[in-house]
């Protein structure tokens, strides 16, 4: 139906908190066609809700924009039994997130070629419970393809600059680099880079063993910072859009704010897990942690937190990187590095954020509308906006819980935060209108397979 404003209202949320791009206020959200259609007062609706319009009233619990995670390996196909997307799915959807994009890792085939990533999409379709976008791969021998899947629909590609650890995706050297990012600029994508100097990881002490600060030691920061110099030089050079991954090294944030000065075009990722876990807390062997880039120590994190606020780092995303559990041996040198997030991230990061000052209008930033921008979906998700689709979380700020691995939904349920008590809770998740989580109880599959906006 059409309201007496001249908006179309099928179903109308309303929070005393909605956070909106102008900020947080009580508000009544319109939706039709799964759209938001209106951002309303409060009281819109107080005398009468017309015939034909649903009316979901929260109270004080937050109403979000579902989460933007540009970062996710769903591993499906071909390595199924370390995470899938339907598992995957589920989980994202139980933690407030709406949209994920997908790595071209770990997953076998990985997404290198138009025909992998018609088998990538083929297999997601029917599994997943909220929306699906892919990355493709660039590797050395495949800058042919990098047009074709750009013009497939991927949203940029994924290199490594050091081994991936799987042998089907291999780094690049600075020449293999600079030939893809000159054909990725060519057609004006995105390349997305895992920066890690494979000569300082080789020169680092390798010692193995259950002992956290050997591998720490292994890992070094300047590890991270030669390869972003590297990077950020031929980006100025080939006036190229590149985005660091995973960053961990506080160390090369005033390299990436000096490089954006004279005009670089760089953006930067952090992690849940480098902004709420410290190299300080976790016990020898306890490779639940193990992640590469490490998580560092609580000074520099204290940095990130400073960089999120001044802008140097642009976003937040789980980067989850399941594996089975018998992966996860107590020996950091061997055993599988990634750190599952899907589920947690928002109360994370919630959790660590208050308590340094910050509002969940930030964490919303961080977490959903840089995301959305920084993919080019900004004219679609991370926003409650007139027009913007009807994703939504339904989160209670205040309200805490104890991580307890068996309530969670990813399929391997191996989790760094065993235990930890974080803040906030997702009531219910909604995308496009319909609500697809609430309580633990998911509907059928209802996510769409995104491609980039031409």
């Amino acid at each position: 139906m059409s309201g007496d404003r001249g908006y179309e209202v099928e179903l109308v949320l309303r929070s005393t908190r909605v956070i909106t791009p102008e900020g947080s206020r009580a508000a009544s959200v319109a939706v039709a066609g799964g759209r938001i259609t209106a951002v309303l007062p409060y009281d819109t609706f107080d005398t009468e809700v017309p015939a034909g319009v649903r009316l979901e009233d929260f109270g004080d619990d937050v109403l979000l924009p579902g989460l933007v995670d540009t970062h996710v390996h769903v591993n499906d196909p071909g390595r199924t039994e370390w995470e899938g997307f339907w598992t995957a799915t589920r989980a994202a959807a139980a933690g407030g997130i709406t949209t994920l994009v997908d790595m071209p890792l770990n997953s076998l085939p990985p997404t290198t070629t138009v025909d992998h990533l018609r088998i990538k999409r083929e297999v997601a379709e029917a599994k997943a419970h909220i929306d699906v976008g892919f990355w493709g791969g660039a590797l050395p021998d495949n800058v042919k393809d990098l047009r074709p899947l750009h013009d497939a629909g991927v949203f940029g590609f994924k290199a490594f600059l050091s081994p991936s650890g799987v042998e089907e995706f291999p780094e690049l050297d600075t020449e293999q680099l600079d030939r893809s990012m000159v054909e990725i600029a060519g057609f004006g994508g995105l390349l997305i880079v895992h920066a890690e100097d494979p000569h300082h990881l080789a020169s680092a002490p390798q010692q193995g063993g259950p002992r956290y600060a050997d591998f720490l030691a292994s890992r070094p920061r300047g590890a991270e910072d030669t390869a972003i110099t590297t990077l950020i030089e031929l980006a100025g050079r080939r006036d190229a859009r590149v985005h660091v991954l995973h960053l961990s090294s506080s160390d090369a944030l005033p390299l990436i704010a000096e490089a954006r000065r004279e005009g670089v075009r760089v953006t930067v990722e952090t992690c849940p897990h480098y902004l709420t876990l410290t190299a300080e807390e976790v016990p020898d062997g306890a490779s639940a942690f193990k992640c590469c880039p490490p998580i560092r120590e609580a000074a520099n994190q204290d940095l990130l937190w400073q960089a999120l606020a001044d802008g140097t780092i642009d976003c937040v995303v789980t980067d989850h990187s399941p594996s089975t559990a018998d992966l996860k041996t107590d020996d950091f040198a061997t055993a599988w590095g990634g750190i599952s997030g899907l589920q947690l991230s928002l109360s994370a990061v919630w959790t660590e954020a208050r308590k340094r000052g910050h509002e969940l209008e930030d964490v919303v930033r961080w977490m959903s509308t840089a995301t959305a921008r920084l993919v080019g979906l900004d004219d679609r998700k991370g926003a409650i906006a007139a027009g913007r689709d009807a994703d939504f979380a339904v989160f209670a700020p205040d309200e805490t819980f104890t991580v307890d691995p068996e309530v969670l939904h990813h399929r391997n349920r191996v989790s760094a935060y065993t235990g930890r008590t974080l803040c906030g809770v997702v009531r219910s998740t909604w995308l496009r209108g319909e609500r697809i989580v609430a309580d633990g109880e998911f509907t059928d599959p209802k996510g769409h397979l995104l491609t980039r906006p031409s």
